[in-house]
C-alpha cells in the first residue's frame, strides 16, 4: 500500500536540507550584493538593507497575526504577543532575505527608496503570504515586487547612459530596434557586459559572477540544473531564429541577448525557485522551456525589452497544470522529448514568421 504523504515545497529528504538549501542560495547572492556595493556604493547598501527589513518584517507580521493563542491558557496583551512572537521560525527570516535580495538585485540602485520599500512589502504579501507563508505560494515574490516597481515606479528604471534610452539594463539601448546591435555594441562591449561594467539591475549585470554562483548552487544541489538548461537552451535556439531571419551577426545578436537583462540572474536565482517550479524533472524541462520561450516572445514582440519577471510569473501559472498527477511522470521518457520537441519546433515557426520570414 502506498501512503501519501501532504506537505509543502520545497520537497527535500531532511527537514535541516532546507535551511541549507536556503543558507547555500544566500552564499551564492553574496558575490553580487558585493560587487553592487563595490560598483553602486551606499545607494546599493541602502536599497538592499530596505528590501531586506521590509519584507521580513511583513513576513513576520502576519504569521504573527494569523496565529491565535489559547484563549484560556494564554491571557493578556504581554503574553498572547509573546506567544504569537514563538511562531517565528528562522525561515520566516531567511526566506524573506532571500526574496529581497534577488528583488534589489533586479533594481537600478538610483531606484527611490518609496519604492523599494512599497514594492518589496506588496511583492511579499500578495506574492507569498496571501497564499498561506512559505511553500504555499504559486508566485515568485521577489519577480511580483520587480513588476509592481516596474509598473509603478518606471522612471526609476531610467539611467544616465551613452545613448540616454530608458531601461533598466543595457538592453535598453535596443529600444524596439533589433538591428541596432551593432550601435549598441558600440556603447557596451560583449566583455564589459559579461563583466559588468555597465548601466542596469544592480545584480544582472555581472555574468560572470552569476555564473559563478550559478555553479555553486548547481554543485551544492540547491537549485535544479535542468531548469537552467531548458530555459537558457530554448532561448538562445529561439534568437539563433530570430538572428537568421533577420540576417544579423549571430554571435553578436545571441551573445549581445544572453548577456544583457536579467536572463542569465533569471535562470539562476529565479526560475530555480523550488517552491514555485514543478517537482518532477521532466516537469522542469517543460518550465523552463516554457519561461525561455516566452523571455524571447516578449523581448521580440512585446512592449518591453525586457520579459524575464513576466515570462517567469506567467509560467508560474503552469505548474499546478505540469504537476498535475494524471500525466506528471518522473521519468523523462520519448513522450516528453517529442513534446518539448514539437514545442520548441512551433515557437521557431512563430518567431520566424512574426519576424517576417514569410
Amino acid at each position: 500500500m502506498v501512503t501519501f504523504v501532504k506537505s509543502n515545497a520545497p520537497f527535500v529528504k531532511k527537514e535541516t536540507s532546507v535551511k541549507r538549501m536556503m543558507v547555500d542560495v544566500l552564499i551564492a547572492l553574496l558575490p553580487l550584493v558585493m560587487f553592487s556595493i563595490y560598483k553602486f556604493g551606499w545607494q546599493a547598501l541602502l536599497r538592499i538593507v530596505l528590501a531586506v527589513v521590509v519584507m521580513i518584517l511583513v513576513e513576520c507580521a502576519v504569521v504573527m497575526i494569523r496565529h491565535r493563542p489559547h484563549p484560556i491558557r494564554v491571557k493578556g496583551f504581554k503574553a498572547k504577543f509573546i506567544d504569537r512572537f514563538k511562531q517565528i521560525t528562522s525561515l520566516n527570516v531567511i526566506t524573506p532575505t532571500i526574496s529581497a535580495v534577488i528583488f534589489s538585485m533586479m533594481v537600478p540602485a538610483h531606484l527611490s527608496i518609496y519604492a523599494v520599500i512599497i514594492s518589496a512589502g506588496l511583492g511579499i504579501l500578495f506574492a507569498k503570504m496571501v497564499f498561506g507563508g512559505m511553500g504555499a505560494n504559486i508566485f515568485n515574490p521577489a519577480a511580483v515586487a520587480f513588476i509592481i516597481a516596474l509598473i509603478s515606479f518606471g522612471a526609476g528604471f531610467k539611467y544616465a547612459g551613452p545613448d540616454l534610452v530608458g531601461g533598466s539594463t543595457a538592453l535598453g539601448a535596443l529600444g524596439n530596434d533589433l538591428l541596432n546591435i551593432p550601435n549598441a555594441l558600440k556603447d557596451y562591449s560583449l566583455l564589459e557586459l559579461f563583466l559588468g561594467n555597465v548601466p542596469g539591475g544592480m545584480g544582472e549585470i555581472s555574468a560572470l559572477l552569476i555564473l559563478i554562483s550559478g555553479a555553486y548552487l548547481f554543485i551544492r544541489k540547491a537549485a535544479d540544473w535542468r531548469i537552467f538548461v531548458a530555459f537558457l537552451g530554448s532561448f538562445v535556439v529561439l534568437m539563433l531564429v530570430a538572428a537568421l531571419t533577420l540576417k544579423l551577426n549571430i554571435i553578436d545578436f545571441v551573445l549581445f541577448q544572453v548577456l544583457t537583462g536579467g536572463v542569465l540572474f533569471g535562470a539562476v536565482f529565479m526560475a530555480t525557485d523550488p517552491v514555485t517550479s514543478p517537482v518532477t524533472a521532466p516537469g522542469r524541462y517543460i518550465y523552463g522551456l516554457l519561461i525561455g520561450s516566452l523571455v524571447v516572445v516578449i523581448r521580440l514582440f512585446g512592449s518591453h525589452t525586457e520579459g524575464v519577471a513576466f515570462a517567469i510569473l506567467i509560467a508560474n501559472m503552469f505548474v499546478p497544470l505540469i504537476d498535475y498527477y494524471k500525466w506528471s511522470n518522473p521519468k523523462l521518457g520519448w513522450k516528453v522529448l517529442t513534446g518539448l520537441g514539437v514545442t520548441i519546433l512551433l515557437m521557431a515557426f512563430i518567431v520566424f514568421v512574426g519576424l517576417g520570414g514569410l
